[in-house]
């Protein structure tokens, strides 16, 4: 693409496109496979992101890509819901099945990890018939009216109140706040087993399973959203598993539609069962669409047979290690943390992380950010990224802190 061509792109997107985060956008994006994204300048980027947790197979992967072709060919859209069999959607729901807990046994199939927040708040009062919901500080769940809900910052809850009434905020990873908290007019607790947009904060280890006790003794149901740690990000399937903790209610998006725009929570079918009354308490036209079900089956097939857990875990292991080790030459690094491919790299202040985020793209690695921690860093690139990737990865890192020391 030529430079007017580019130009003209950018100028058109400011103009058409909904902007909601300051500044202008500054590239335009050609092409990405695997963990590489190419500019429409030429220019090839280390995705050490992955559309945010995203694109765990691999950008464009071709197994997905071609499950995808093979699906258009057949069948596009149906009535997803209440009428017909969709043989792709079973096969997915059923892959998700064997590899969660077996209390998790049927899958709701939702268009976003967001609606999929939605579904487990509509589940949990609707279940147990309480109202209260408690959620955490530092958590994020979500834009849309509910999720947003329970979301802690804020400066975005704010403009929207009133909000969903009865939310309690508690703090993450404090036991003595959860036992104080949760009571018999609690419907559900909702947590992220790590927060991510909330700096990449791990719990102290003895916390969830205290926390899956309080809940079932005292009859509220537990909710991990695992919209971003799921399906091998954290070098298990799924975060709680780091703790051998299973929730009553598990919602899952990003890395679930193999690159799609796709989500879903996942249940017993006791409690699933309540939607039932009345019939069609809960309801969807694209959740669970035949297109996105066959990009989600083969992208959870491919997980399978590659072993991306175990990937994520060894190359998060490397990556870790790298950090820490560039830890002791640049003190201004705070702390690394994190578990598997979700790593949080935090700076001494906010202003130098920015600077070292825009260095290291100007050398050729993209990066995220956390928007309840401003200082940490978020790393979490494709689940089959190479040591050879994480080593050039590393080096331009090491490039970039240099720069901001």
């Amino acid at each position: 693409m030529d430079l007017a061509t580019m130009s003209l792109y950018i100028e058109e997107d400011a103009e058409y496109v909904s902007q909601t985060a300051p500044p202008p956008k500054r590239r335009v994006v050609e092409e990405a496979h695997g963990c590489t994204v190419t500019m429409a300048d030429g220019t090839e980027y280390l995705d050490l992101i992955a559309g945010i947790s995203v694109n765990s197979v691999g950008a464009a992967n071709p197994e997905v890509a071609a499950a995808v072709k093979e699906q258009v060919d057949k069948l596009t859209h149906a009535m997803v819901f209440g009428v017909y069999v969709v043989p792709v959607q079973v096969d997915t729901a059923k892959l998700l099945a064997q590899i969660t807990g077996p209390n998790l046994q049927q899958t709701f199939f939702t268009n976003s990890g967001t609606e999929a927040i939605e579904g487990t708040l509509k589940l949990a009062r609707k279940y147990t018939g309480r109202k209260k919901l408690l959620t955490m500080e530092r958590g994020f769940h979500g834009r849309t009216f509910g999720s947003l809900s329970v979301t802690w910052r804020e400066v975005y809850r704010k403009p929207y109140e009133p909000l969903v009434p009865m939310v309690e905020f508690i703090p993450f990873s404090d036991i003595k706040a959860a036992e104080q908290a949760i009571d018999d007019e609690t419907a559900g607790v909702i947590i992220e087993p790590i927060q991510s947009e909330g700096g990449v904060r791990v719990p102290d280890d003895e916390y969830m399973p205290r926390l899956r006790e309080l809940c079932t003794e005292r009859g509220a149901l537990l909710i991990f959203d695992e919209v971003q740690t799921g399906l091998g990000r954290t070098g298990k399937w799924f975060c709680g598993e780091h703790w051998d903790v299973w929730p009553d209610v598990l919602a899952l998006g990003k890395a679930i539609g193999g690159g799609l725009p796709m989500g879903a929570f996942m249940s017993s079918r006791e409690i699933l069962s309540t939607f039932y009354k009345p019939s069609k308490s809960h309801i969807t036209t694209f959740g669970g669409n035949a297109v996105v079900c066959a990009a989600s089956k083969a992208a959870i097939e491919f997980m399978i047979r590659e072993k991306l857990p175990d990937n994520a875990a060894e190359r998060g292991k490397q990556m870790t290690e790298g950090l820490r080790a560039l830890q002791q030459r640049f003190p201004f690094i705070k702390d690394v943390r994190g578990k598997g491919l979700l790593i949080g790299l935090e700076l001494d202040d906010a202003g130098r992380t920015e600077r070292f985020s825009n260095e290291a793209e100007e050398r050729g690695v993209l990066l995220g950010w956390s928007m309840y921690a401003e200082a940490t860093v978020r790393l979490a690139p494709p689940l089959i990224i190479t040591a050879e990737q994480i080593d050039k990865g590393l080096s331009i890192i090491e490039e970039a802190l240099s720069a901001v020391s």
